[in-house]
């Protein structure tokens, strides 16, 4: 069977339009005689609107048109229905027409025609079976067309950087996306090899490695990170494909890549969150314990001291001690800082009163080759801060400014307002809520930060110093501090001109609160004769509290946890005027001990200390609003306190512990 026999279908019907119904049943006749050509069936409409009736209700594949001269317009008509309807072709049966008539009839979109006065069934069959196959063949340059036309729009629309190179590398297309991506438009790639794009973030061997894949047939695949056009980088995950033509013969290559650069930002950004999140709930386990062992040293350094003549050898060796100690605390801090478990003392404040009293402290640090500018912005917004915190962040960043500038320099300190809107945001690609912020804005002109150490400078214990010159928790110090006041940081740097460090603080609605004044230190001040139950499961730093508090004139009652401080309470028979608590013990919790002491003395006021920070405290269930203590502390802090709460008149009407919001821990650690 030949090609074009098979491309005729089983039943072919046809629809003659004419109103000769003589040419209607000679045509039929031809069809019927020619079986071994096509079986087909006749159908007639008298009219052009017959016509387009049947074609609707009916699946004809071949229409023949009785064509008048005058009715080129009918001619028209009929090859505009007949394309809507899947472009079923048609032949025109005329009658002497000329060949300017036939030229007019082939361009109204017929196939074909035949002159009726040659109307045979050679003529008409010939004519039938040349107009399928080439309709046929125009539904194929049409198909592939079509696909051709969506390859070329899926290719141009595609989200991919999509580029084609010839066997050598040279450029010969690229898609839109490949120019939004790289910076480089499609007439700056044309010609050029993918060489340009480098980013010098690999080594050659991938390259060559790359090469060897494609030109042997296979497909390249892997991760690369270029350069764009503004000199930014972008990673994206590219295939390299062979195209082959029919003889199997290579002729170009396909890079089809997808962009990562935002995606790997953002899987950066959520393990450095993981990391940070680890590490702080490491500092926060070992601060216990740091705390507590902190504590011990303190204490019977103390005590010592207490027992040694002023002036004496031995007394310097137990201050430098208690020394020692401090900055282990302060190293504690600074852990519990970044960790975001650090307590706080918060107030409404003005920033600019607690930057400029601090400022007057940054000289000492910072040297006298340093010039300190302080820029003070009018009319900030209030904030709620803890201005042992603000200390903080200034003294970490005055500290590496100082690092910086090892020949002298230029400090600025500036505070001032904004508000942050949803552009600023977009642009930053950060969620970031909007409104009214507070910007205390920290620069200096030292050597500046590399690139590539920018993103790493608020990991904890990073740092570029030398061996011994930083403990790598300054910035992470700060990074902590700011996140834990729900605030945000960003920082520009260049090496050579200087780093610029910008810290927002979400504005507040509060009224500015009044500064605490700190309770007097004085020892006859620290002094007492009422009784106390210390409470506390670490039986050194209980024996030296214990031991500190008699000499002050307390009476004191010990207790190893909650469970034993029971008994000791049921069997003292006098006024117990208040119960010094570790929050986190054995057996009993400082926070269920106090409930019982509730039912049991409630005379009996309550202290809380413990080594345990932030949630952890706040999950027992106390009240460290005004009654608590941060270890590591000094015994001279502990009778302060002692003696602040003792003193303290309650309010007429307390608020219940289980309704309050949640609240701060009220002393810093190794605050007087």
């Amino acid at each position: 069977m030949s090609t074009e026999t098979q491309l005729v279908p089983s039943l072919l019907r046809v629809l003659l339009v004419g109103s000769g119904e003589e040419d209607f049943f000679l045509i039929r006749e031809i069809l019927h005689r020619h079986p071994d050509a096509f079986r087909a069936e006749l159908d007639h409409a008298s009219s052009l609107e017959e016509a387009k009736t049947m074609l609707l209700q009916e699946n004809y594949r071949l229409v023949l048109f009785e064509h008048e001269t005058k009715d080129a317009g009918a001619t028209k008509l009929l090859a505009d229905f007949l394309q809507g309807r899947g472009a079923i072709p048609f032949i025109l049966l005329t009658e002497h027409a000329d060949e300017k008539a036939i030229v007019e009839i082939i361009q109204a979109g017929a196939y074909d025609c035949v002159d009726r006065s040659q109307l045979n069934g050679a003529n008409l069959v010939r004519t039938i079976r040349c107009a399928l196959s080439l309709h046929s063949t125009q539904q194929h340059r049409q198909l592939a067309e079509d696909s051709l036309r969506k390859l070329s729009c899926a290719v141009e629309q595609s989200a991919d950087i999509i580029f084609i190179t010839n066997v050598g590398g040279t450029i010969e297309y690229v898609n839109p996306t490949f120019e939004q991506v790289t910076g480089y438009s499609r007439e700056e790639a044309m010609g050029q090899t993918p060489g340009f794009l480098k980013s010098g973030q690999q080594a050659p061997a991938i390259y060559r490695e790359l090469w060897e894949t494609i030109r042997s047939g296979d497909v390249y695949r892997n991760i690369e990170v270029n350069r764009r056009k503004s000199g930014g980088l972008y990673y994206v995950d590219e295939s390299i494909s062979p195209i082959r033509d029919s003889a199997g013969t290579i002729t170009h290559f396909v890079s089809n890549g997808r962009d990562l650069t935002e995606r790997l930002r953002v899987e950066a950004q959520l393990l450095q969150a993981q990391k940070m999140d680890a590490i702080g709930r490491l500092a926060g386990g070992v601060a216990h314990d740091f705390n507590n062992l902190l504590t011990i040293i303190t204490s019977y350094s103390e005590l010592a001291l207490d027992s040694v003549e002023p002036g004496s050898s031995t007394g310097s060796r137990l201050q430098e001690i208690l020394s020692a100690a401090r900055r282990a605390a302060e190293l504690t801090r600074q852990l519990l800082a970044f960790s975001r478990q650090q307590p706080q003392a918060l107030r409404v404040a003005d920033l600019n009163l607690v930057v400029s009293t601090i400022v007057k402290t940054l000289h000492r640090l910072i040297g006298e080759d340093i010039e300190l500018i302080f820029v003070a912005g009018e009319e900030l917004g209030r904030m709620r801060l803890d201005p042992v915190q603000i200390e903080q962040i200034l003294m970490n960043l005055a500290a590496n400014s100082r690092d910086a500038m090892p020949q002298g320099g230029r400090l600025t300190i500036q505070t001032s307002n904004v508000r942050l809107d949803e552009q600023y945001a977009e642009q930053k690609k950060a969620v970031i809520p909007i409104g009214r912020y507070v910007v205390l804005t920290v620069t200096d002109t030292g050597s500046g930060i590399p690139a590539d150490h920018l993103a790493h400078v608020f990991e904890p214990f990073y740092t570029t110093k030398p061996s011994g010159k930083g403990t790598g928790l300054g910035l992470a110090t700060v990074y902590g501090i700011v996140k834990q006041n729900h605030g945000f940081v960003w920082i520009y740097s260049e090496p050579g001109i200087g780093t610029t460090l910008k810290i927002y603080f979400p504005c507040v609605r509060d009224r500015i609160s009044s500064p605490e004044v700190p309770s007097p230190c004085l020892a006859d001040a620290l002094r007492g004769n009422e009784t106390v139950l210390l409470v506390e499961d670490e039986e050194p730093l209980r024996r030296a509290s214990a031991e500190f508090l008699g000499l002050r004139g307390y009476t004191v009652l010990q207790a190893r946890d909650g469970l034993d401080a029971l008994s000791v309470t049921k069997l003292h028979g006098s006024t117990i005027h208040l119960a010094v608590t570790d929050v986190v013990m054995p057996h009993m919790s400082g926070g269920q001990l106090a409930k019982e002491l509730e039912i049991m003395r409630p005379e009996t006021r309550v202290l809380f200390v413990s080594g345990y920070t932030g949630q952890t405290v706040l999950d027992h269930k106390v009240d460290v609003e005004n009654n608590f203590l941060q270890k590591p502390f000094t015994l001279t802090q502990l009778a302060n306190k002692v003696r602040t709460v003792l003193d303290h008149r309650p309010p007429a009407l307390p608020t219940p512990i289980a309704s309050r919001p949640q609240t701060t821990l009220g002393a810093m650690a190794g605050s007087d």
